[in-house]
């Protein structure tokens, strides 16, 4: 797989206290990558990094191997549009139903009539089993419902790259089944790279193609399932046995 987005020795303080200190990444096109590491621990200082929102101290960003110039604001904008962005609460309007939530983004970015902004909401909606609860306010709907309204708002755009924050989060573990079928369902389906930052281990070894743990402000490690899972470095066995919080 070709490399979608590098991240090469990048560094990001905030208020003297150094947060990434040197990190590296490298993320192949198509493939699900999970980002694992303590809370605080910078994972998503990162995210928005690689998403263009933060512009790093020192340090590089690739997007098919084209540096990213973070103070040209027109081109760091197209750039932003390649992604899709899936928040862990969601971050939907109250005061908008599920249509509109879903078509916010392309009746402000996009010129494109109703009837065609109509036709593909519900092109997604259909797709994600979403249908029923077109006109549904989000107070009305379950955690795991608000997800994947998130994740419908996220593809109407058909963004090359998903970055998902924490997307299990507050879910029981039916419903974090489903959401990490979901994940993967929508990778395969759309090609599409994701980028996961999450706590769950479990989860991860559902989805991932690729992990990689993120320990005092770099990649301390990076590695398919089963190359994770056999690992004998410290940080990491402290992640896969639940203690990353300690």
């Amino acid at each position: 797989m070709n490399e979608i987005i590098k991240v090469k020795n990048v560094y990001k303080s905030f208020k003297g206290k150094e947060i990434l200190k040197g990190l590296d990444l490298s993320v192949k096109e198509g493939e699900c990558i999970c980002i694992m590491g303590r809370s605080g621990c910078g994972k998503s200082v990162l995210m928005k990094i690689m998403v263009g929102l933060f512009k790093p101290d020192f340090g590089d960003v690739f997007y098919r191997d084209e540096q990213l110039v973070f103070d040209d604001f027109s081109k760091l904008r197209k750039y932003r549009r390649r992604f899709g962005m899936v928040f862990q609460n969601a971050a939907l309007f109250d005061y908008l139903n599920v249509y509109d939530n879903i078509a916010f983004g392309l009746k402000y970015n996009y010129k494109i009539d109703k009837k065609e902004i109509k036709k593909i909401v519900f092109s997604v909606l259909d797709e994600l089993q979403l249908t029923d609860s077109a006109y549904v306010f989000p107070a009305e709907l379950s955690g795991g419902m608000k997800k994947r309204v998130a994740l419908a708002r996220a593809l109407v755009l058909e963004p090359e790259i998903l970055i998902y924050d924490e997307p299990t989060t507050g879910l029981d573990a039916i419903m974090v089944r489903n959401i990490d079928r979901l994940i993967k369902e929508t990778q395969i389906k759309r090609n599409t790279t994701s980028i996961v930052i999450t706590h769950d281990v479990n989860s991860a070894y559902r989805i991932a193609d690729t992990i990689a743990i993120h320990s005092e402000g770099v990649i301390k490690e990076l590695g398919t399932m089963d190359e994770i899972r056999n690992s004998k470095l410290k940080e990491t066995r402290l992640i896969l046995e639940g203690e990353i919080d300690e």
